[in-house]
């Protein structure tokens, strides 16, 4: 499609910005079909959904900035997103590391690391749902299948677009993903009911962004979520059945670009924070109490963790690959 409607813009920020380290959240592996990272060059391809319309996106790293190129009905509100979605507005000077200067030698290491904000809580939400209870590479492939059995192809000029991409599944798509298709992805039930139930209410969950506090006023300088925000807004998410305190968190770390929203209950992070910071595994009370001089920062913590090299070593078990189209 090459009449797609083309907007090209700057984001030059006052600090520096790693594209690839401030986006690496919204990764779902190397065959992702609404996100993909050039080998050659280095660009990052996304697809997304606006109020206007689906837009693919296409970021490139540059000396003072990421240059930003997008197509499709949704370009032009894609490029007013693009800042928050780098990192516009989070901000790490209140975090003190020096309890911790292995970990200030991280963040040194790191400058441009930011908390991404996509602004689209449903789309946040439905591959959390996805990756509950199971591996990456489970939910990964289930995220895959069902993208390239339903979603409709990303916009763009096909000749610049990497083959394959789509964009993200919209709410009424996810709600009518018939049962057998479900089953072939490898989706059980429990995790299909709860975004099909989530859907109808898509509209209700993006106002979330808008609850005082968890955005900033026409004309203000950005900031991050708020405390109490971040406290209703994950009220509001738990309210869903099939949404616990995990899930909420892997969609506001996105959504809302939560600074203080690490993923309690996960199968490996507990671990990890324990043997980074002690040496040995810890389980979610240990990382809680690790974790607890910076509250407030607690998920800038969690991605300077991802960073640092540390962690459980890779001898230790592993949890198990399930096949739920076998049920």
């Amino acid at each position: 499609m090459h009449d797609e409607p083309r907007v090209v813009d700057h984001y030059e920020p006052r600090e520096p910005v790693d594209l690839h380290a401030t986006l690496s959240p919204l990764f779902r592996g190397q065959a992702d079909p609404t996100y993909r990272v050039d080998a050659t060059s280095g660009d990052v391809w996304r697809t997304c959904r606006t109020e206007l319309g689906g837009a693919t996106v296409c970021f490139r790293q540059s000396r003072t900035g990421v240059r930003i190129v997008a197509w499709g009905p949704g370009a032009e509100r894609a490029v007013e997103l693009a800042p928050e979605l780098l990192g516009r507005g989070d901000d790490w000077s209140g975090l003190d590391l020096r309890a911790a200067p292995w970990l200030a030698e991280v963040r040194r290491r790191n400058p441009g690391l930011r908390l991404l904000r996509t602004n689209s809580v449903f789309d946040a939400l439905a591959p959390a749902v996805l990756e509950q209870k199971v591996t990456g590479l489970e939910a990964h492939r289930a995220w895959r299948a069902l993208h390239l059995a339903v979603a409709q192809p990303a916009p763009g000029p096909v000749h610049l677009v990497p083959n394959g991409m789509t964009l993200p599944l919209s709410p009424d798509e996810w709600r009518h993903i018939p049962s057998w298709r479900w089953h072939r992805a490898g989706v059980d039930r429990a995790r299909s009911s709860t975004i099909v139930r989530a859907a109808p209410l898509a509209a209700a969950l993006e106002r979330t962004l808008d609850v005082p506090g968890a955005r900033s006023a026409p004309g203000a300088a950005p900031r991050g979520l708020e405390a109490d925000a971040a406290e209703e807004v994950t009220r509001r998410l738990r309210s869903l059945p099939g949404v616990g305190v995990w899930t909420a968190a892997e969609t506001t770390q996105r959504s809302h670009g939560d600074p203080d929203a690490p993923s309690f209950g996960d199968y490996h992070l507990a671990a990890a924070v324990g043997w980074a910071f002690t040496g040995g595994p810890v389980d979610d009370d240990g990382m809680r109490e690790l974790l607890e001089p910076w509250r407030g920062h607690r998920q800038r913590i969690m991605r300077l963790l991802s960073r640092s090299g540390r962690g459980k070593p890779r001898r230790g078990p592993r949890m198990t690959v399930q096949d739920h189209r076998d049920h």
